[in-house]
């Protein structure tokens, strides 16, 4: 005969759950021991002061001990995982120290689980546990009843009136077992979740803390991508085009019995390559500057004031080196405004300031040009975003008729 795979399901499910409350009976029987002692020990000796020390001491040791079990219960027997407590940084014992290990970890939590909630848990698995034996006692009622003496069978349960009520309730019970158990062992590990874990804020904190993690690492592999492309171009495509470019020079240098026709088409195709060239190192130095990882922002931003077609000041004040992702936003956010001021804005000089204030990297680009830049287009959007990808503040003030100022604040601390 084949068995439905939903009662299967069920069968196995009631069987995995009512393990689990059997499992947690003793665990959470564990302190009443400590509580039984301590009131025997005050109502006789009444020095309390000592009965309440030595208990706090057995509760503080073995609290550890329990919650670790109770995860491993959780885990094994269940699938659940309540989570650890992330540990923090040590540091020196102060009062202050103290608090804020209090505050993160609430380790009353933990104690009151074990010590208060703990025997009402046992009790409730307890009753679980007993309906899980009345169901199977009601439904085997019949098998057993026969191993009793016949006078004990017929005088005592009543062979025809009491067993079939035993079985019917036992039926019941069995039906109802599943649920319960479930309904029970569900309850049993969200308090375990929790008390024994961290709370819903600390979870949230670590995964926010992930997720910073997670996003300064593809912040650093996508720039380190665009080193790799800039050096392949440089390296590779440019040079074969400086290469084509002389080879054509050479041609219309060391050939002149060329045809005018030949000779037109070879100058042609001469000034396309060294076109060609122009734009690719823009290209490449739009990607990601070589002097900007050699030498720092500094240099990298001497390169680009000498060659934009405007007047532009530079004052760049650095305590030392930043991080490599932060000195590419802030080249890139100095190269589009300067970019804007030159094409768009028809400014007549720009001014690009730099500066490290602790562990913030300032940014300001203003320029005299005609202003009533849109904050919302699209350059400017993707400075923002850019910028946004550190944590950093982007900000835009640009009145009609000018000027505009462009600032960034970027975090800098390695």
């Amino acid at each position: 005969m084949t068995i439905p795979a939903g009662l299967s399901r069920t069968v196995l499910r009631a069987r995995r759950d009512t393990g689990f409350l059997a499992a947690g009976v003793l665990p959470h029987l564990a302190l009443v021991p400590v509580w039984a002692w301590a009131a025997t020990t005050t109502d006789r000796t009444g020095n309390w002061l000592l009965t309440v020390s030595v208990s706090a001491v057995l509760v503080l040791l073995a609290t550890p001990v329990l919650t670790a079990v109770q995860r491993a219960r959780c885990r094994v027997l269940i699938g659940v995982d309540v989570p650890r407590l992330t540990p923090t940084a040590r540091e020196g014992w102060t009062w202050a120290s103290t608090a804020r290990w209090l505050a993160a970890t609430r380790p009353w939590r933990k104690i009151g689980y074990h010590l208060l909630l703990g025997p009402l848990l046992a009790l409730l698995e307890l009753l679980v546990l007993a309906v899980a034996v009345g169901c199977l006692a009601g439904v085997t009622a019949y098998a057993w009843s026969w191993a009793l003496p016949t006078g004990t069978r017929q005088d005592g349960f009543g062979y025809l009136t009491q067993l079939p009520a035993y079985t019917a309730a036992g039926l019941l019970l069995l039906c109802a077992l599943p649920w319960t158990a479930r309904a029970v062992a569900r309850a049993e590990a969200r308090l375990a979740s929790g008390l024994l874990g961290p709370s819903r804020a600390q979870r949230l904190q670590e995964r926010v803390d992930q997720l910073a993690v997670s996003r300064t690492d593809l912040i650093e592999a996508v720039d380190a991508e665009r080193r790799r492309i800039e050096r392949d171009l440089h390296d590779g495509t440019q040079q074969r085009l400086v290469s084509l470019a002389v080879n054509l020079g050479l041609a219309m240098a060391t050939r002149p019995d060329l045809p005018g026709d030949a000779r037109e088409v070879i100058a042609r195709a001469h000034l396309e390559a060294k076109e060609a060239i122009a734009e690719l190192d823009d290209l490449v130095r739009g990607l990601h500057p070589a002097v900007l990882e050699d030498r720092g922002l500094d240099a990298a931003l001497s390169g680009l004031a000498a060659r934009t077609p405007l007047p532009v000041r530079l004052r760049v004040t650095l305590e030392e080196r930043v991080a490599p992702n932060v000195e590419s936003v802030a080249y890139f956010v100095i190269s589009e405004a300067l970019t804007n001021a030159t094409k768009h804005a028809n400014a007549m000089r720009a001014e690009v300031m730099v500066r490290q204030i602790g562990e913030v990297l300032r940014v300001r680009v203003t320029d005299d040009g005609l202003g009533g830049a849109d904050a919302a287009g699209t350059g400017l959007t993707g400075l923002a975003k850019r910028v946004g990808s550190l944590d950093g503040a982007f900000h835009v003030n640009s009145p009609v008729g000018g000027p505009t100022t462009i600032t960034a604040e970027l975090p800098c601390a390695r």
